[in-house]
């Protein structure tokens, strides 16, 4: 092969440019023992392409199929979302849990203490429903004044 189409050739290939009729015959050239001097770089190259199209692969390969990756998967996932929810609903519980066994009761072993707090408990009642009292009296005022325009 003559040398100047031999180098348009290389150029073309590290371009990306050649066909593959056109890269046997690169092949072949830098197999052979006459490669020019300047071009004795690029036999490693072809050659590395030739000795990798001999090798086989001969180790094997474990077969899993999709269904089981996906098995594996869903069970990991459900049980990452259960032990999220646990552990959720246990902080929840523990901090808003209210400890009503701990509070008073209001019962009183003393009758006149129980007779003060019965009447505390009852003033503050009554106040409530007062305040409450004294709203309705507007509302019934305003009903007068309505029935009295429309009437």
């Amino acid at each position: 092969m003559e040398l100047d189409k031999l180098e348009i050739l290389l150029e073309k290939y590290f371009e990306g440019e050649t066909s593959i009729a056109e890269e046997n015959q690169l092949k072949e050239y830098f197999s052979s023992s006459n490669v020019a001097q300047h071009l004795k770089q690029y036999k490693p190259l072809f050659g590395y392409f030739s000795a990798s199209k001999q090798q086989e692969f001969t180790q094997e390969v474990p077969l899993v199929s999709n269904n089981q990756t996906k098995k594996r998967t869903t069970t990991w996932l459900s049980i990452a979302a259960s032990v999220t929810v646990l552990l959720g609903a246990g902080t929840f519980t523990y901090f808003n849990y209210d400890n009503t066994q701990s509070q008073e009761l209001g019962t009183y072993d003393d009758p006149e203490v129980a007779f003060r707090e019965t009447q505390k408990a009852l003033s503050l009642l009554s106040q409530n429903v007062n305040v409450g009292m004294e709203s309705v009296q507007y509302i019934q005022e305003y009903e007068t004044a309505k029935n009295k325009v429309f009437n």
